[in-house]
């Protein structure tokens, strides 16, 4: 008997958002498996915050569709929601709220959370709950909205950009806490143009450039494909010209 095939975590058929002037995401077509870390990654303006808000329905396509674990994106956004762990690139404004405040907030939209899990999310990254938003560091909001997104535990984690703002002994609990969650069973989607943060967690990666997806390959292939250097793997495809740097066979 034929064993049946695992729905995608993440899907997308021929998905596409048209800013105009040759800006946005087009004919997007990706599948990410569940319980896999996928790095996606390109420069900024390259399209992955698009990709990002189109999966988490907070903007409607031009054209195509996009499925959660086989539910639609727009369809069953709400549904979609209870599955995710969102971390914007930027968060909301929480003003002076508490960081306890904020996260009994946010628990509560989603009919309350372990605080065992919020304790230890909080102390693994040493941020005090009873300070107000306003107050906290830049490194400490992205703190906040890395326990936020972690909280419930949820099976998929979309991650835009989550680094930013976090020193480098963070940096590495981050990286810690992204294998720990994959273990657990769970799916990670991390935007970023970073190549160290793709090299010490991502599976796979997809490399996107003028809101086309350029290539899809796990890091050992990309590695094996004859280059030295996997910087300069990257930096081929970021490219404006394929002439400015070289290219990696097909």
């Amino acid at each position: 008997m034929l064993r049946e095939m695992a729905v995608p975590a993440i899907r997308t058929a021929k998905l596409s958002k048209d800013y105009g002037g040759g800006r946005g995401l087009f004919e997007l077509d990706l599948e990410v498996s569940p319980q896999e870390v996928f790095g996606y990654l390109g420069p900024n303006g390259a399209g992955k915050t698009t990709t990002i808000r189109l999966l988490m329905d907070m903007i409607r396509p031009t054209a195509g569709a996009a499925y959660v674990f086989g539910l639609d994106c727009r369809r069953d956004s709400i549904a979609v929601k209870r599955r995710v762990g969102y971390l914007p690139g930027d968060l909301p404004q929480f003003g002076s709220l508490r960081g306890r405040e904020v996260v009994a907030y946010l628990a509560g939209m989603r009919g309350g959370v372990d605080s065992r899990v919020v304790r230890a999310l909080a102390e693994r990254f040493d941020l005090d709950l009873s300070r107000r938003f306003r107050e906290y560091s830049s490194g400490n909001k992205q703190k906040l909205g890395i326990l936020l997104a972690f909280m419930h535990r949820p099976e998929l984690l979309v991650l835009d950009e989550p680094t930013g703002g976090l020193d480098p002994l963070n940096q590495q609990e981050f990286y810690q806490l992204l294998r720990e969650t994959r273990d657990g069973g769970a799916t990670v989607f991390l935007s970023s143009h970073i190549l160290s943060e793709v090299e010490h967690v991502c599976d796979r990666v997809g490399i996107l450039r003028a809101g086309r997806l350029v290539r899809v390959a796990k890091l050992n292939e990309l590695r094996a494909s004859g280059e030295t250097n996997l910087e300069e793997v990257f930096l081929s495809y970021y490219s404006e010209t394929d002439q400015t740097h070289k290219a990696l066979p097909e």
